[in-house]
Formats: C-alpha cells, sequence, structure tokens
C-alpha cells in the first residue's frame, strides 16, 4: 500500500482545482458561443424598448452560427451554419458592417426584397404605411430630466407590435428615398426613430448582412440608470430600475 505524502496531496488538490477552473471556463466559453450572449446597452437609439443601461441575453442560436458567432470571431468559414432567418419585428444583434469590430443592436424592419420608406415621418412597407396609434408619452428621465416624448405603438404587416418615438416633426430622417433591401440582407431601424443611426443611413449602416447578425434580443437581465456603472453595487438601491429585470425584449 502506497502512502502520499503532504506535497503530493497539495498538488493533487492543485490539479483537481486546476481541472474544475477549465471545465467551468469551457463551459462558460460553450454557453456564450452557442446559447446565450450578454449585452449592454450604450445609447439611446432603441428607447422606449432597450434603455441606456439595460443589459440583455441574446440567443445565438435564434439565428443560426456565422464566424461572428466565435470568440475573437475569426473567419474560419463564411455564411451561416444551421441558419435560420430572423423575422420582421426581431430586435437583433448584429455586426456593423462598416467596421465589424462594433455591436449595434436595432429592430428587423425589412426583409430582402422589401421596399422601405419613410414619408412625413411614417413608416412604409412596400408602399403601404405601417399601422401606428397615439400613445401616451414616453417620460425620458435620463441625466436628471423629465423629458416628455411623443410615443406611437406600431404594428407590422406580421402583427408584431412595438413602440417607437418621435422627438421632432420633420426630423433628419423623416423622409427618406425608398430603399430596396437586396437578397440575403436586411434593413434595421431603431425605435427611436430621430436619434438612431441605421440603415436609412447607408454611410453609417446601411443593409445588413445575413452573416453579420449575431443573436435576437430576448431578456433583460439587469438595468441600472444615472450613469452608473453595474459593478457600484452600492448604487443599487436607488438607481437600478428593479421593474425592467428578467423582462422579455419585445
Amino acid at each position: 500500500m502506497s502512502i502520499s505524502t503532504e506535497g503530493e496531496r497539495k498538488e493533487d488538490r492543485l490539479a483537481e482545482g486546476s481541472r474544475v477552473v477549465l471545465q467551468a471556463l469551457l463551459i462558460a466559453l460553450g454557453i456564450q458561443t452557442l446559447l446565450f450572449q450578454s449585452f449592454s446597452i450604450p445609447s439611446g437609439s432603441m428607447k422606449a424598448t432597450l434603455l441606456i443601461g439595460d443589459y440583455l441575453f441574446v440567443s445565438k442560436y435564434s439565428y443560426g452560427y456565422s464566424h461572428y458567432s466565435l470568440p475573437l470571431s475569426p473567419p474560419l468559414f463564411s455564411g451561416r451554419i444551421f441558419g435560420a432567418e430572423p423575422q420582421r419585428g426581431d430586435v437583433a444583434v448584429f455586426r456593423l458592417p462598416k467596421d465589424d469590430g462594433i455591436n449595434y443592436v436595432k429592430r428587423v424592419i425589412g426583409l430582402p426584397g422589401d421596399r422601405i420608406q419613410v414619408i412625413d415621418g411614417l413608416l412604409h412597407i412596400n408602399g403601404v404605411p405601417v399601422k401606428r396609434e397615439r400613445i401616451a408619452d414616453f417620460i425620458d428621465e435620463e441625466n436628471g430630466g423629465a423629458e416628455r416624448v411623443r410615443r406611437w405603438r406600431e404594428t407590422l404587416p406580421n402583427g408584431v407590435s412595438y413602440e417607437s418615438l418621435d422627438l421632432e416633426d420633420n426630423g433628419f430622417l423623416d423622409n427618406t428615398e425608398e430603399y430596396l433591401v437586396p437578397s440575403g440582407h436586411y434593413f434595421m431601424m431603431g425605435d427611436n426613430r430621430d436619434n438612431s443611426a441605421d440603415s436609412r443611413v447607408p454611410s453609417a449602416v446601411g443593409y445588413v448582412p445575413f452573416e453579420n447578425l449575431i443573436g435576437k434580443a430576448q431578456i433583460i437581465f439587469f438595468s441600472i440608470g444615472d450613469a452608473e456603472p453595474a459593478w457600484h453595487i452600492w448604487s443599487w438601491a436607488r438607481s437600478v430600475r428593479w421593474g425592467r429585470l428578467f423582462t422579455m425584449v419585445r
């Protein structure tokens, strides 16, 4: 019968601990690559659906996988594996076509072959104005203010309904050309229509290739206001938007 020395037992514990850490890292990597990835919202382009300081889980499997699904996005393959096309109205995270090191989040408005145009602030799809109705103003409390912003409920042709904001009449993007969405691409728009660089601005975003989609925004798992970082635990009592935690993104 062999007897382990104290030094050998310490080495065994160290090796076991290292295996546990490695396994945990591999599981976390697998979850982030194949299932869910977390993202934070740094801008107000998707108000009132998403607010600055929201933290999301995005499902990576919803649209299949491209090389952008992998950590560091190595160009190991082109196209998508297990690809599934997004639905009109999805809130999707994608890599910016002009700079694929940047993640954007917008709503899928136009599908391949669609004609998209904004006329007097009203969205038109294939020549038909999207149904919208005026609802209660959005109260924007960021930066200590209490700004009231006109809010609409829009309903897309497939029945998906969501809220959009209208900051001003005759905004820069309230009247656009008609865009014809190319094959294999999507037309993305922010819900905060007068404060969103999106597919209406070809020089900034333009049409988004299917390959650039990362996943579908599913749930807000954390939300903090007052421009506080999430790690400021001491400020949570006053800054966390408790009512937004674990709400679905629609």
